[in-house]
C-alpha cells in the first residue's frame, strides 16, 4: 500500500512553562483497533462498522504496519510490554493476516520477554482450529464479549450468539491453551432483576476465568439505545446488583483493582495496568487513540484517522490529531486514570509520569480528603471507598 509517510507535525496544545525533563520513560504498551463487526450493537459508542463478506485483511494490515512507522520516533528505544487487539471483532481477522502483523510489528519494536498479548474474540466468531492458531502466534490472553447468558438478555443487546455459545466459547479458549482469559459481562440491562444479573455472575465464575470485566450498561449519544432508550432497571435495583455481585466475586477469589475489572490473584491485566497507572501507549488502526511521553518532558495523545474508507485511502494522512497535554491539563489527566484503580497509585508515580511537582496537588488533594473522597495516606494517592463510588466528584477538584 502506498501512502505519504513523512513525519507529520504535532497540534499543540499553546504555549506554556516548561516542564522538567522526564526522569526516566513509562513502560510502552501497543493498541491495535480492528473496526469491523458482524452486526453493530445497539448500545456500543465504540468505532465499529458491520463487516463486508470479504474484510480487506491484507490492505489493512498494510496500513496498521505504515502507520506504526510514523510513531517509531516516540519509542526511544523502548519495548512493548503488552498488546491488546480491541474492536470491533478482532477475531474476524484470520491467523495468517495477525500472524503477518505481529510479525511486523515485532521487526520494528522488540517485545518484553513476558510480553502480553491480548486478543477481543466474540463467542459467535469462535472456531477451534482458528483460536489454536492465535495461540500460535504468540497470543496469550483472549478477552470474550458474553455480556450476557440468558437468550433474552441477549436479543436485548442485539448479541449474535446465545448463551450456550458463550459457554462454549470458554472452553474453546482453554482448549485452544488460552490459560489466561477475561470475560465481559455487563449488568443493569433492560429489564434486568437482581437474581437474572447474579444468575449471569455465577455462570460467568463458573467457567473459571481468570479475569472478569464486569461493568453496568450505560445508554452512550450516538447509539440506537440513546435514540431509542430500553427500559433499564431502578437505581435502587442497580444498586442491589452492585453490592451482591461485588460480594459474589470476592467470596470466589476475583480481586477488584478497578471501578470494572476484577481478577484472580496475579491475573491483572498488564495492560489495563499501565493505562491506568498513565504509562504509555502507541495507537494504530482506525480511530486509536494513543499516549506518548517524551524525554523532554512533553506528552502528547494522539488519535488517527476514524472512517475505515479514509484510514485506508492512500491520500489520507493516518494521524487525524494530536495534543500536547499542557501544565494545566495533567493533573486531571493523571488522576482520571490512576484514581479509578482501587489501591490508587505511589504518590511519587504522579512527578515520574508527569515532571510535575506532586506540591501542585496539595490544595485539591487535601480538599478532596476533608470531603472523604481521597484516602489520607502521603505515599499514594488513592480514592476512598466513597471516592470511587462518586469519582466524577472528586475529579472535578483537579480540574483547573
Amino acid at each position: 500500500m502506498t501512502q505519504n509517510t513523512s513525519a507529520q507535525p504535532l497540534i499543540l496544545g499553546g504555549a506554556q512553562t516548561p516542564r522538567a525533563a522526564l526522569p526516566h520513560l513509562p513502560p510502552l504498551a501497543l493498541y491495535i483497533h480492528i473496526p469491523w463487526c458482524v452486526r453493530k450493537c445497539p448500545y456500543c459508542d465504540f468505532n465499529s462498522h458491520t463487516a463486508s463478506k470479504v474484510l480487506p485483511e491484507e490492505e489493512y494490515v498494510d496500513a496498521l504496519l505504515a502507520d506504526l512507522d510514523l510513531d517509531l520516533h516516540a519509542v526511544y528505544g523502548r519495548e512493548l510490554s503488552s498488546i491488546f487487539f480491541g474492536g470491533g471483532t478482532p477475531s474476524l481477522f484470520s491467523a495468517a493476516a495477525l500472524g503477518r502483523l505481529l510479525k511486523g510489528v515485532e521487526a520494528r519494536i522488540p517485545f518484553a520477554a513476558d510480553i502480553e498479548i491480548t486478543l477481543e474474540a466474540n463467542p459467535g466468531t469462535f472456531e477451534q482450529e482458528k483460536f489454536v492458531a492465535y495461540r500460535k502466534l504468540g497470543i496469550n490472553r483472549l478477552s470474550i464479549g458474553i455480556q450476557s447468558f440468558q437468550q433474552e438478555k441477549l436479543e436485548a443487546l442485539g448479541r449474535i450468539h446465545n448463551g450456550d455459545e458463550a459457554v462454549r466459547a470458554a472452553g474453546m479458549a482453554r482448549q485452544a491453551g488460552f490459560d489466561n482469559f477475561n470475560l465481559d459481562l455487563m449488568h443493569g440491562l433492560p429489564d434486568q432483576s437482581l437474581d437474572d444479573a447474579l444468575g449471569d455472575l455465577r455462570q460467568a465464575i463458573a467457567l473459571k476465568p481468570t479475569h472478569l470485566s464486569w461493568y453496568q450498561l450505560t445508554l452512550e449519544p450516538n447509539t440506537v439505545f440513546w435514540n431509542q432508550p430500553p427500559v433499564l432497571p431502578e437505581d435502587d435495583t442497580l444498586w442491589d446488583i452492585q453490592e451482591a455481585g461485588q460480594a459474589l466475586l470476592a467470596e470466589h477469589g476475583y480481586a477488584q483493582y478497578e471501578v470494572s475489572a476484577y481478577a484472580q490473584p496475579g491475573r491483572p491485566a498488564r495492560h489495563n495496568l499501565n493505562y491506568w497507572s498513565f504509562g504509555d501507549f502507541i495507537g494504530i488502526g482506525a480511530g486509536a487513540h494513543g499516549k506518548l511521553s517524551h524525554p523532554d518532558g512533553r506528552i502528547v495523545r494522539t488519535w488517527k484517522t476514524r472512517a475505515p474508507k479514509d484510514y485506508l485511502n492512500p491520500a489520507k494522512n493516518y494521524l487525524a490529531g494530536s495534543k500536547e497535554l499542557t501544565n494545566e491539563e495533567l493533573p486531571f489527566e493523571f488522576l482520571m486514570n490512576a484514581l479509578r484503580l482501587t489501591d490508587g497509585v505511589e504518590a511519587k508515580l504522579y512527578a515520574e509520569r508527569t515532571g510535575l511537582d506532586l506540591a501542585s496537588l496539595d490544595e485539591a488533594r487535601k480538599d478532596a480528603e476533608q470531603s472523604g473522597l481521597m484516602q489520607v495516606e502521603p505515599s499514594r494517592l488513592a480514592a476512598t471507598d466513597r471516592g470511587q463510588l462518586f469519582l466524577n466528584d472528586l475529579l472535578q477538584k483537579f480540574l483547573s
